[in-house]
């Protein structure tokens, strides 16, 4: 693991803002175990798009076992030896229960998570990816994922609001909140070195990195 780096970060943000791209960018350089969610193997996940009322309980426990199941993998004492870099943060399942559960659902579904979340490891970093709406749209559909055609804007925009809210109040980490809104960190290798500067330099609390393309 490189000098200054947070032994165990997570990386998150709503759909289509980098987290992945931004988790592979980090660990092959960091020498780190890359851990990501098990998005697509989800077999609800089309259903949801297409139905989200119907399957939106199936879609929801599946993800939280499953991140689970990977986290309880993270408790192995030789595992941090080399370091993680996740693309996602546990503790953010609960914004899309939020958004997508009725009020019986989310109920049931947070006593099933508050036995769960006591158990998991918490980052030594979080970096929180921000993004406009308009700028999340274009990025999904520039992808091109056949089921996510079914995600309307007004759910992105509620998305990400519920994403502010949680971050607003986070305190359970160190916290980097970054926009991304006019950087390009895959393609633009001076993006991911002031990114990379910036990482490093956070060491408790919470930092906004507004980078100057976007002021």
């Amino acid at each position: 693991m490189h000098s200054g780096f947070p032994r165990y970060i997570a990386i998150e943000g709503p759909i289509g803002v980098g987290k992945t791209s931004l988790a592979e960018l980090l660990a092959e350089p960091l020498n780190a175990r890359l851990l990501l969610e098990e998005a697509y193997r989800n077999p609800f996940l089309e259903q949801f798009y297409d139905n989200r009322t119907r399957y939106a309980f199936q879609t929801q426990i599946f993800f939280l076992l499953s991140r689970f199941q990977q986290q309880k993998e993270l408790l192995q004492p030789d595992l941090f030896q080399s370091g993680v870099v996740s693309d996602y943060l546990f503790s953010k399942d609960r914004i899309f229960a939020c958004l997508n559960l009725d009020e019986n659902e989310l109920a049931l579904y947070d006593r099933l998570y508050k036995l769960l979340d006591p158990q998991t490891a918490r980052p030594d970093l979080v970096i929180y990816l921000q993004a406009s709406s308009e700028v999340l749209w274009d990025r999904i559909r520039r992808r091109g994922m056949e089921f996510e055609n079914g995600i309307s804007l007004e759910y992105l925009e509620r998305l990400i609001e519920l994403y502010h809210q949680f971050f607003f109040r986070y305190e359970e980490t160190p916290l980097l909140v970054v926009n991304t809104s006019e950087i390009d960190f895959v393609n633009d290798p001076e993006d991911l070195t002031q990114l990379v500067k910036k990482i490093t330099s956070v060491k408790h609390g919470t930092q906004h990195y507004i980078p100057l393309g976007s002021r």
